[in-house]
């Protein structure tokens, strides 16, 4: 007895000196902020992390998912960096208007996020590019390349080579819009589709968290949703025309660049990769041994790969 009674109460009679457990503290992990901002009357949903003050790194993503494929990367960066990842309009847990209230474009989608920088206060970023986001991050750094310091590419197409078979009934689908090419494409809003592009091409598929997809479907299942795609893929045949406009944006500014490219993807496959090396100069080119969406298998490498390109070649 009178050993428990000094273990209960050591700390008290000898003053908690040596004796008293250290307090666990997650200090040392930043905090993630999940925020909304009004954009032309939508309500578009956030992450945010970091310093108010450090260098701005954009988080876009792609489709058919949102700012949830950042989770992990997010406090992986934002001990050094303000980290932004939105969702755009129809995505996640943003505003969701029918086709007929808004322009589901990729012209559209651009304005928004170019208006969603500036609500907080980020003049100047880094641009992480994923599937959707190339499109649209794109845009805006043509348009206005003094805002971007950097790009960091991960399965973001630029290039014609990068629109290979996997786009064959997408690109039916931009020249005649019918009831078959509708149905050719409508088959990537389905629950199996949402899967594969989860977990095709990952090394070791119990490493991919059921979660993405299963939170992906629920987004495309939500009334008027498909409609929302639909128009997106449609929309996506006018970004092979801006090609060349990327090109020459690459060209005449250099834009420090890293790739970081799921080498085992057939949506954009590393074909696509290949030459962003034609373009740029100050390229970081990395082929990872994994699928469309990397950050599940590959997220510590990749987070360390920025993590230095940040600071060897963007933060000086």
């Amino acid at each position: 007895m009178k050993l428990l009674a000094l273990a209960l109460l050591g700390p008290a009679l000898l003053g908690g000196v040596g004796v008293s457990p250290a307090p666990v503290s997650d200090s040392s992990v930043p905090a993630v902020h999940h925020r909304t901002v009004k954009i032309d009357g939508l309500e578009l949903f956030y992450r945010e992390a970091g310093p108010k003050d450090a260098p701005v790194i954009l988080l876009l993503h792609g489709f058919p998912t949102s700012s949830q494929m950042f989770r992990n990367l997010i406090p992986a960066l934002a001990d050094k960096y303000r980290v932004l990842a939105p969702d755009y309009p129809g995505f996640g847990q943003s505003s969701m208007p029918t086709v007929d209230e808004f322009e589901y474009s990729f012209d559209n989608l651009a304005r928004v996020v170019d208006k969603f920088t500036h609500a907080v206060g980020a003049e100047s970023f880094v641009l992480y590019l994923q599937d959707y986001g190339a499109p649209i991050g794109y845009r805006i750094a043509a348009a206005q390349p003094e805002r971007v310091r950097g790009l960091i590419v991960q399965n973001g197409n630029a290039y014609d080579e990068g629109l290979a078979d996997f786009w064959v009934p997408l690109k039916a689908y931009w020249k005649a819009q019918t009831d078959e090419t509708r149905a050719g494409v409508a088959k990537f809003l389905e629950p199996g589709a949402t899967r594969w592009q989860w977990t095709h091409g990952v090394r070791d598929e119990s490493r991919i968290s059921p979660d993405t997809w299963t939170l992906d479907q629920r987004g495309l299942d939500r009334p008027g949703n498909k409609e929302i795609q639909l128009q997106l893929f449609l929309s996506y045949g006018t970004n092979p025309p801006l090609y060349p406009a990327w090109h020459a944006y690459f060209q005449k500014h250099q834009p420090p660049t890293l790739i970081v490219w799921g080498q085992n993807d057939l949506i954009f496959p590393a074909s696509g990769a290949e030459p962003y090396k034609r373009d740029l100069k100050n390229l970081d080119f990395n082929l990872l041994d994994t699928g469309h969406f990397a950050l599940e298998e590959q997220g510590p490498e990749i987070a360390q790969k920025i993590r230095t390109f940040m600071a060897e070649r963007v933060v000086r």
